[in-house]
């Protein structure tokens, strides 16, 4: 009987082993602070991305995905733990190791690798992938962050809010030609530690992450990144100096970012034009990272086997609204590249259904195979990738704050804020967002179908969430 039933066992653990071998690979690409300046979701004409076009050739691209939170932390941890801000209470800047202890809900969050880890998959990652890389140690192996934004010169090229009177609070923000060499830079190292990976054997499917820094402050990049777009031919985004004229009270103290740069500020100072050079030299620099990584899995014995998917965490407006910042919920801050590439599968799909960052924790699963994520509160994106022009009866969502929310449909934005004042646009015919529509009474009908879409419940912001600049935010959450 045992000689059975140690042949039993062994035929089992085979035919697991096999199983666990035909479960495609994983290659999750999250870059930091990208907004929509991606050749090809056309948000600007000058952007050179040639990789990640190369990707969304290959693949299924969301034109109208939207992050959870327009904030580094909050963002990412969304993704990670597929919950929205507004039922974890995770709105603001969160410690990897702190997510799950916001509330009686979080603490049974499975982060992602660690829900992959379960069915068998080795998870690897390098660089930013939660706020803080990986501080919760949810890798089975780690690369690290290097020197996450650096590196950095001896003084400031351009910016620092300590030098002026009228600015409160930190940033990084600064820009100019430095290092000299892309070996020198945190993202070409991140780059190398995954290209390693990709050349090793691995005995289980993989789930690989790489974290990409740029284009988040300071847009630092070597010399050859900014000779790709002279600085007398920039073209600066669309500017409106009466923009804030039908915006309501609430909408300009919540986006207030009073440590950063100004366009006003930047037009008076003839550093507009250097600005948006530097943050699309960044682009183009980190656009090559993602395309050396994605040369080594092509080449690589994984080529047939790997899902990838590559995100970014959040916007940024780059002049737009009198702002050089994320951290408010109009269009630039939250619509995000959003790429599946599925082994096999339609290439150069294009998708303009309101998607968000949440969808990739179910999607993945779903891809995967895997017993579905009983906290998930996306959607899995599979029948959209299957069929990108189906009806999507979803809408995007995306909060700053308690109370502050943007919904997205497939053409319109509704924001509400926390004392219930609107906003509306139209977003085909008014990209920019020049003209609140929530003052014409044709609207109505809108704004009462944008409006059943708004969160219920709304979860006390965590006591372990950190935002300190904002005057609004400060004396909204004391202590945070």
């Amino acid at each position: 009987m045992k000689p059975f039933f140690y042949l039993f066992i062994g035929l089992m653990i085979i035919t697991l082993k096999l199983f666990a071998r035909e479960r495609p690979n994983v290659l999750f690409i999250a870059i930091d602070d990208l907004n929509d300046w991606v050749h090809c979701l056309n948000g600007h004409p000058q952007a050179k991305t040639p990789n990640i076009d190369r990707l969304a050739s290959q693949g299924t691209l969301f034109t109208n995905a939207h992050c959870q939170a327009p904030l580094c932390g909050p963002s990412r941890a969304s993704v990670l733990s597929g919950m929205y801000p507004f039922n974890s209470g995770n709105y603001f800047q969160v410690a990897d190791n702190d997510i799950k202890k916001a509330n009686d809900k979080t603490i049974n969050i499975e982060f992602m690798p660690d829900y992959f880890e379960k069915f068998g998959y080795k998870t690897m990652g390098v660089g930013k992938i939660y706020h803080n890389g990986d501080k919760s140690k949810t890798f089975d192996q780690y690369g690290g962050m290097f020197s996450i934004y650096g590196p950095m010169p001896a003084k400031r090229l351009h910016y620092d809010p300590s030098w002026f009177p009228d600015k409160k609070g930190y940033t990084h923000t600064d820009w100019g030609m430095f290092p000299e060499h892309d070996s020198m830079m945190t993202d070409f190292k991140s780059a190398d530690w995954a290209i390693s990976r990709l050349q090793e054997k691995h005995e289980k499917p993989f789930f690989l992450a790489v974290g990409f820094v740029r284009p988040h402050v300071p847009w630092y990049a070597p010399p050859k990144w900014f000779d790709l777009f002279p600085v007398n031919e920039i073209q600066t985004p669309p500017y409106k100096p009466d923009d804030f004229n039908d915006i309501p009270e609430m909408g300009k103290r919540v986006s207030y970012a009073p440590m950063m740069p100004t366009t006003e500020w930047l037009i008076e100072t003839n550093q507009w034009k250097d600005v948006v050079q530097a943050y699309l030299a960044c682009i183009a620099f980190v656009d090559a990272q993602i395309g050396r990584v994605l040369n080594e899995l092509e080449n690589s014995d994984y080529a047939k086997n790997t899902i990838v998917v590559l995100w970014s965490d959040h916007g940024y407006h780059l002049g737009e609204k009198n702002r050089l910042a994320k951290m408010a919920i109009w269009e630039r801050d939250t619509r995000v590249p959003l790429i599946f590439r599925i082994p096999g599968n339609k290439q150069g799909q294009r998708c303009s259904a309101p998607v968000q960052l949440i969808d990739i924790y179910p999607t993945l699963v779903d891809l995967c195979g895997l017993k579905p994520y009983q906290l998930a509160q996306g959607h899995s994106l599979v029948p959209l990738i299957s069929k990108p022009e189906r009806h999507w009866p979803f809408k995007a969502i995306s909060v700053h704050g308690e109370g502050n929310v943007a919904i997205r449909d497939r053409q319109y934005r509704l924001i509400q804020y926390e004392d219930k004042s609107m906003e509306l646009y139209d977003l085909i015919n008014d990209p920019n967002e020049w003209k609140n529509l929530v003052y014409f009474p044709q609207y109505r009908k809108k704004i009462n179908e944008l409006t059943g879409e708004l969160p219920i419940e709304w979860i006390p912001c965590s006591e372990y969430n950190s935002f300190g600049f904002n005057e609004y935010f400060k004396i909204r959450y004391p202590g945070k």
